[in-house]
Parts: C-alpha cells; sequence; structure tokens
C-alpha cells in the first residue's frame, strides 16, 4: 500500500480561508433575498390598502345611488358642507383620506347622473389622486 504524500506547505496556505469566503458569499446572498421579501411584504401592504380605499369608495357611491333610487330623483346635496362631503372626507368614519364627492346629471337626460369619488392615498404622490366613477341610471 502506498502513502499518499501531502502537499507541500506553500498549495495548502493559499486555499486558507475558502471556507470563510464561501460563507460570506452565502451571507450576502441571503441578505439580498431577504431584502427582496421585505420589499415584496411593503408592496403587498400597500395593494391592500389601496384595495381597502377603493372598496370603501365603492360602497360609498353605493349608498349614494341607493339614495337616489329611494327618492326616484338624481339630485343629490353632495356641496361642500353637506352630511356626504363630511362623511367621505372622514377616514376615521368609514370616509377616506382628502375624500371629495361629486355628482352630476348626464346631459340631455333627466334620469342619469355620474357619482364620482376621489381621494388622496398617503402612499401616492399629492397629483395622483384616486378616483372611481359611477353611473346610475333611474327607471322612467
Amino acid at each position: 500500500m502506498m502513502k499518499r504524500e501531502r502537499p507541500p506547505l506553500a498549495n495548502r496556505q493559499g486555499q486558507a480561508g475558502v471556507a470563510m469566503l464561501e460563507v460570506l458569499v452565502s451571507v450576502l446572498l441571503f441578505s439580498f433575498g431577504i431584502l427582496g421579501l421585505i420589499g415584496l411584504q411593503a408592496r403587498a401592504v400597500s395593494f391592500s390598502v389601496d384595495a381597502e380605499d377603493r372598496n370603501r369608495a365603492a360602497l360609498l357611491a353605493n349608498e349614494i345611488a341607493s339614495t337616489m333610487w329611494i327618492t326616484r330623483s338624481v339630485t343629490v346635496d353632495v356641496s361642500d358642507g353637506s352630511s356626504w362631503q363630511t362623511r367621505i372626507a372622514d377616514p376615521s368614519k368609514d370616509g377616506l383620506p382628502g375624500g371629495e364627492i361629486s355628482v352630476t346629471t348626464v346631459s340631455g337626460t333627466t334620469n342619469s347622473a355620474d357619482i364620482e369619488i376621489t381621494w388622496q392615498a398617503p402612499s401616492r404622490g399629492t397629483n395622483d389622486p384616486n378616483k372611481l366613477r359611477t353611473r346610475v341610471v333611474l327607471p322612467q
């Protein structure tokens, strides 16, 4: 049986620290993965808040449309200071941040109106408001 000879001392010293380098590279890759997951989580929370705001806007527009159907009139007081404006602008009472509402009758008709709700989500820029627009057509 032959004895295996050890490599010369110079070759063994050249490989010293390779395991440490591999560990550092793996920690770096793991860190990038964790940062990516944190970014995805932040986006998911942002999309969730946006969906919740859109849902609230749709519910508020539905309530106004229901009021129109009950009164059989497309005229609803949504002027500044009205109960609708106050409710929509107050996020603590199921409203929207910076929420505003407008109801405009469709020209040429007496039984149609457009309901438009706008609000400013905190995550969006000030020049990029969210909008929800729906049309109500009452039977004649």
